[in-house]
């Protein structure tokens, strides 16, 4: 089971959060709320979470606060914040302390879950490995917001980068990569990177990344010739558990049950 806190000062916004998450994943979560950044902190610090998701405008302290303080009490806990503030600042700030994910409201179901089923590999990573897993410092700084103003004027620039990106993508789906990863081949800073990408894809690396895997994984799960338990190191997940929850969204059946409406199909 995995503990995820919710913080946000509007009742019907974490009400809502809450119930989509309840909806989508049943037994296998519980769910702790907030009403502000202080009591998140508090709520953490005295319960223990293994997700953290939090608005930024509260009263008192505001997620960025509650994020970095949390952030010290744990180096690993995934920090998801959910927010309608645009403001290259806060993810820049978001950024710094390792959040997972900088999303805006109204966010897509999809967006939502996505990142929930990310953060909740990461927390069985840190599981296995005993919480020995030790994370990158941020070390470059870049003006993000002259250089991305820029960037989205000059369309040879955005056409390459986008080339760049589903080419390396392509030739690396199976590995262990992330976002960061991506964002070093191409020079920029983790911050700016996201933002061009969701500039020119419409939608985050997490969710793009997750369906090109879902598609590897539909095109191994169609050839018989390979065991279904090997399907998803082909399609690039770690976790095979995780990969299921993630297709069986994406597809709304099991690999299993997508393999033998491929094999009925295939003998009509």
């Amino acid at each position: 089971m995995y503990k995820i806190l919710i913080a946000d000062d509007e009742p019907i916004e974490r009400q809502v959060v809450c119930k989509k998450i309840r909806e989508a994943y049943g037994t296998e979560i519980e769910v702790l709320m907030a009403a502000n950044g202080l009591e998140a902190v508090e709520i953490f610090n005295e319960k223990g979470c293994d997700v953290v998701i939090l608005d930024i405008a509260m009263p008192g302290m505001n997620g960025i606060d509650a994020g970095t303080l949390i952030r010290k009490e744990s180096a690993l806990v995934p920090i998801i914040f959910l927010t309608a503030y645009d403001d290259f600042n806060y993810a820049k700030k978001a950024i710094e302390i390792k959040a997972l994910e900088y999303l805006l409201k109204p966010t897509t179901d999809e967006d939502l879950f996505t990142t929930l089923e990310e953060a909740f590999s990461i927390c069985d990573m840190n599981k296995e490995r005993g919480n020995g897993v030790t994370e990158s410092v941020l070390t470059r700084e870049v003006n993000e917001e002259a250089e991305g103003q820029n960037f989205k004027a000059d369309e040879a620039k955005a056409s390459e980068m986008v080339r760049v990106v589903k080419k390396f993508l392509e030739e690396h789906y199976k590995e262990d990569i992330s976002l960061q990863d991506v964002a070093d081949v191409l020079g920029y800073s983790d911050v700016y990177f996201c933002k061009i990408f969701k500039q020119s894809f419409g939608k985050s690396f997490i969710v793009y990344l997750n369906e090109m895997r879902i598609a590897k994984a539909k095109e191994a799960l169609a050839n018989p010739f390979i065991n279904i338990k090997n399907v998803s190191t082909e399609a690039g997940y770690r976790e095979q558990n995780y990969f299921a929850r993630v297709f069986k969204r994406m597809m709304g059946m099991t690999p299993t049950e997508y393999r033998n409406d491929c094999l009925a199909r295939g003998h009509m």
